[in-house]
């Protein structure tokens, strides 16, 4: 197996200048492996996979000591058979999903990403600027009503919603009808393109009890993040905002090396020189083990803030998780929402063949040596999410709660009735990884 270098999602590579050399295009396809496999079949890939998950594997001395590499029909399978009880988040690309997510960042699609809240309905969480979606006017807190003229609760019964929507490929064409939080209702027939995944939404500023308090999403810490970041920071800066909002409540995680700029930008001379993460490889590999410094990474702007308020939810993962706990020594950090994924761990990217592997390789902790919280991050202001209104409004649980506590400094008092109120009657599986988070993307 070879490591993949051009983008190495939550790794060494990911903080050193030296990354972005190699190819991520290719299959480690030139020779042999050497095991009797014939190279590149079923067989091979799960044998090399199993000696690569004995050597690199964080819990590696929990696996077997040996596998039957026929005894699989693929290295999916192979993986959930030797995952450690601890790992919910290590995954397999193909090549072409993972050029899609991590390289390109764009897909084939309308441009929002969906959540089924009940039995019989479906809302929008987000909308990618510029997309077809977006042109046509949808945003996030929508509602899809029917497709093609049928009603969204009917499809939904007959497990039809998914087809209905077509296939990931540019040129599908569907009539679809949305209600927005007001109750207005608007069709449009809206063919799927080419989606660049911007990386930031709803950036504004608010004027909050006499201060400026700069607030923005963060979507996610891929190959862009670095750019738009400085876009949303130069504004900010520009209008000498006194407090900030990080909305990361749907951020999967991604680039640590971003992850770390985030902070950095945000936090400046508060952090600057002081230790961002610490990474603890297994036994075999600690001489991996390495401390990594704050750094604006490709920042341009910086805010030197002494306090910052982060949103989350249970899809805030890994590198969101990161901003907030390598940040929390050196300032005041609140976190507003819902208890965050737990992924204190990490994985460097290897190419098998036509697929990347993404096994956990490393654990991290901050300058303290605090980690492991494996049951996520608690939230210092519990608030439900729900999907209500677009980013920024004030009629959003969480942006709600975070300008009451910037006003009284302390959660807001009706926190327990609106998470009654908003809590969804349905919920889908938790999106614990950038490949859980693609399937909710049309």
């Amino acid at each position: 197996m070879k490591t993949v270098r051009t983008l190495l999602s939550l790794s060494l590579c990911s903080v050193l200048a030296a990354c972005g050399g190699s190819s991520s295009s290719g299959s480690d396809n030139s020779a042999g492996s050497g095991n009797g496999f014939a190279t590149c079949s079923t067989a091979d890939q799960n044998q090399r996979f199993f000696e690569y998950m004995q050597d690199d594997y964080f819990w590696n001395d929990s696996l077997p000591q040996t596998i039957d590499p026929e005894a699989y029909d693929d290295v999916y399978q192979l993986l959930e058979e030797l995952r450690a009880p601890e790992d919910r988040y290590s995954y397999i690309l193909t090549q072409d999903e993972y050029d899609a997510m991590f390289v390109s960042a764009e897909y084939a699609g309308f441009g929002f990403s969906q959540q089924q809240i009940s039995a019989d309905r479906v809302k929008l969480r987000f909308v990618y600027q510029d997309s077809p979606a977006w042109n046509a006017g949808m945003r996030r807190a929508d509602e899809i009503i029917a497709i093609d003229g049928v009603a969204v609760s009917q499809l939904l019964a007959n497990g039809a919603y998914s087809g209905a929507l077509g296939p990931a490929e540019s040129g599908i064409t569907r009539e679809i009808t949305w209600r927005n939080p007001t109750g207005d209702e608007q069709t449009a027939t809206i063919t799927k393109d080419e989606v660049a995944t911007n990386t930031v939404m709803g950036q504004t500023i608010w004027q909050i009890d006499g201060q400026r308090v700069g607030y923005f999403t963060l979507d996610a810490f891929i190959n862009r993040t670095g750019d738009d970041l400085n876009q949303v920071f130069n504004e900010l800066d520009a209008n000498n905002v006194d407090r900030l909002v990080i909305d990361l409540r749907y951020n999967g995680g991604g680039l640590i090396r971003y992850a770390n700029q985030l902070a950095t930008q945000t936090a400046g001379t508060q952090v600057q020189g002081k230790t961002f993460i610490e990474y603890r490889f297994n036994d075999n590999n600690s001489a991996q083990n390495e401390t990594v410094t704050f750094s604006l990474v490709d920042g341009v702007r910086q805010l030197d803030l002494d306090n910052v308020i982060v949103l989350t939810t249970g899809a805030s993962c890994s590198s969101s998780e990161l901003v907030i706990n390598s940040l929390r020594p050196h300032v005041d950090v609140t976190t507003i929402g819902e208890t965050s994924c737990g992924k204190p761990v990490g994985q460097q990217p290897q190419e098998l063949c036509d697929k990347v592997t993404f096994a956990i390789n490393f654990e991290t902790v901050n300058s303290e040596g605090q980690g492991q919280y494996y049951d996520g991050l608690s939230p210092d202001c519990q608030v439900n999410d729900a999907i209500v209104a677009d980013w920024g409004e004030f009629a959003d649980p969480l942006t709600g709660a975070a300008r009451d506590f910037i006003v009284n400094g302390q959660c807001p008092v009706s926190t327990a009735a609106l998470e009654h109120v908003s809590t969804p009657a349905y919920k889908n599986a938790p999106i614990f990884t950038l490949k859980d988070k693609r399937a909710t993307l049309q």
